[in-house]
């Protein structure tokens, strides 16, 4: 019997531990093949690639954001090749089995919940006397009605191979993310996630989990994200994972799903000492700051605590900290969301996720969806239409500032600037990213493709239109100084005129060429000919002091010359600045 376990990922980098974890248990009694498309892959491409290799089974592994290209492959499948049997798991068809086996008549079974032992046991009653009541945990048909067996009791976790090992998976460990698991469950209940729903926390050996994690080093491993929904919750469980880590960390990068408002102290000063920067990267789960709103959703935070632990974090500069919004948990409204945004934008987190609230499957918040009165997607990802505080027009609008976000925060093209703009032009950020959000949206620039002069162009398109912008030659220079900063080579065009004229860059380079001094010493240790400058630095004219400004947030009146020099060898931007008038002073008198 030819086995294959497949599933659609998100994208080409990302890898499903799922399908590992079923290929480990199932061998080596039942071979399994472990074969991975993407949800871009073409549906024909995919039955092609399945239907060529004379599969007996086939098992998907669903999710929130394949099932609905999985089906159009399933029915396809079942169309060009009716006698292979079609296995559907994962956490999208855990729930509502049933309605599942009705929707998907293509599909042969279903395995609800924990899968390896379910479909171990599956293949072999598909290979023997398919005595299917038998089999915990497992939807099926009995002449022509659904049938969903008694759930299978929780797996010992140590019982399960190592799914981290397979020969095929070393060449791309480089170049993938591999997914890494140190538990699962979750002790908290949070009634929009499907993890509340997982009683109590097991936890695998920790001596196998180093183990594995340093045959991942070892291989090549470069990005390992563990999927522990609080990898915090046993502190001297995860305090001995980060030693491990920092003992052994190969220059990997490691990033964890954390519950911010419960780390303690001590974990927290061991890791600003101890950690090197850059290889751990956390995740934060706020969701709203609004306490009825969290007591609705059974989820306990102290945000004040939270907030404490990422101030910890970022003043000690060794960890990225990712932290996550939801728009339209109940009695959130529009101005208390507003609100909540503000709050954690404030912590000025490296990346701030907004999404909005969908109503998975067998969660508590979709249960009750009538109680706040909540109207959604039918199908998957089950997203928020509106509910009883938060239309649908409400909803557009947060969009608008999902969309801008993403671009001028998360990636980090223009910080000084924005920095600037929602300290000193707009009462607040969330007012920022919705004024800019509602004039992007206006302008229809949502529906075309951006290069990087063009965000810097539609951003001082937008300051420049609107009548209120108060320091615009301020924020000129900064953008000047921002788009500068975002490349490692000499751009070759810019977002705007320079304020020099070709001569008078000429001439300015000439002197810093002969008296680097008037910049600095560490400008002059570059010993840079005036070919070097021309080839290799930008300039141009600021209306402020852009050193002072960035030691002391203050801007101070002062017309200086920026000089951004990108070091051809290193591919890092060195950025040095002098005052104009002692230069235009030097020049005088040469002449």
């Amino acid at each position: 019997m030819k086995v294959i376990a497949t599933t659609l990922n998100a994208k080409y980098i990302h890898t499903c531990l799922a399908l590992r974890c079923l290929k480990a248990y199932a061998e080596p009694d039942l071979p399994v093949e472990i074969v991975e498309y993407t949800i871009k892959d073409p549906a024909m491409n995919v039955v092609s690639d399945l239907y060529s290799k004379d599969p007996d089974v086939i098992g998907f592994s669903c999710y929130i954001w394949n099932i609905e290209e999985t089906i159009e492959i399933v029915k396809m499948l079942k169309k060009v090749k009716p006698e292979v049997k079609i296995v559907l798991g994962g956490p999208e068809v855990s729930y509502d089995v049933k309605d599942w086996l009705e929707r998907i008549p293509e599909a042969d079974y279903i395995v609800v919940g924990e899968g390896e032992e379910t479909f171990k046991q599956l293949l072999e009653e598909l290979n023997s006397e398919e005595k299917l009541h038998m089999v915990f945990g497992l939807g099926y048909r009995k002449n022509g009605d659904a049938v969903v067996n008694p759930p299978r009791p929780k797996l010992d976790l140590n019982q399960i191979p190592s799914p981290y090992r397979f020969q095929e998976d070393r060449a791309a460990l480089n170049k993938r993310v591999t997914y890494f698991e140190t538990s699962r469950g979750c002790p908290f209940s949070c009634q929009f996630c499907l993890s509340s729903i997982e009683v109590g926390v097991r936890y695998f050996d920790i001596e196998r989990v180093k183990d594995d994690l340093l045959y991942l080093i070892n291989s090549g491993a470069k990005l390992i994200k563990f999927v522990d929904r609080t990898f915090n919750i046993k502190r001297d469980y995860a305090l001995e994972i980060f030693q491990f880590l920092i003992d052994n960390h190969g220059g990997a990068v490691f990033q964890f799903e954390i519950t911010a408002d419960i780390m303690r102290p001590e974990v927290l000063d061991f890791l600003n000492e101890h950690a090197p920067p850059g290889i751990f990267r956390f995740e934060i789960g706020v969701q709203s700051t609004n306490d009825e709103t969290n007591d609705l959703v059974m989820r306990r935070q102290n945000f004040e605590k939270l907030k404490r632990t990422v101030a910890l974090v970022k003043e000690g500069g060794k960890i990225d900290q990712h932290l996550d919004l939801i728009a339209g948990l109940p009695e959130e409204d529009y101005h208390s969301f507003r609100k909540t945004f503000n709050d954690v934008f404030a912590l000025r987190p490296e990346e701030l996720q907004l999404g909005f609230l969908k109503m998975l499957r067998g969660t508590g918040l979709r249960l009750r969806a009538e109680d706040h009165g909540y109207v959604y997607m039918d199908h998957s990802p089950y997203e928020i239409l509106g509910n009883n505080v938060l239309p649908f027009s409400d909803i557009i609008r947060i969009k608008r500032v999902e969309d801008v976000l993403e671009k001028y925060w998360n990636d980090h093209r223009m910080d000084h600037t924005i920095e600037f703009l929602v300290e000193h032009e707009f009462d607040s950020a969330f007012d920022f990213f919705q004024a800019f959000g509602d004039y992007w949206d206006e302008k229809g620039w949502s529906r075309i493709g951006h290069q990087l002069e063009d965000l810097f162009r539609r951003l001082h398109q937008f300051l420049t239109d609107r009548n209120e912008t108060k320091h615009l030659e301020t924020i000129i220079g900064l953008l000047t100084y921002d788009y500068f900063h975002n490349h490692k080579h000499k751009p070759r065009t810019s977002w705007t005129t320079f304020a020099l004229t070709k001569e008078e860059q000429s001439n300015y380079l000439k002197v810093l060429a002969s008296h680097p001094e008037f910049v600095s010493s560490e400008f002059q240790a570059l010993g840079l000919s005036e070919k070097d400058l021309h080839k290799h630095t930008m300039i141009d004219v600021l209306p402020f002091d852009i050193h002072h400004y960035l030691v002391t947030d203050e801007i101070k009146p002062a017309e200086t010359l920026l000089i951004a020099y990108y070091h051809p060898k290193e591919l890092q931007l060195y950025p040095f600045s002098c005052k104009l008038s002692s230069l235009l002073t030097h020049i005088k008198n040469e002449r």
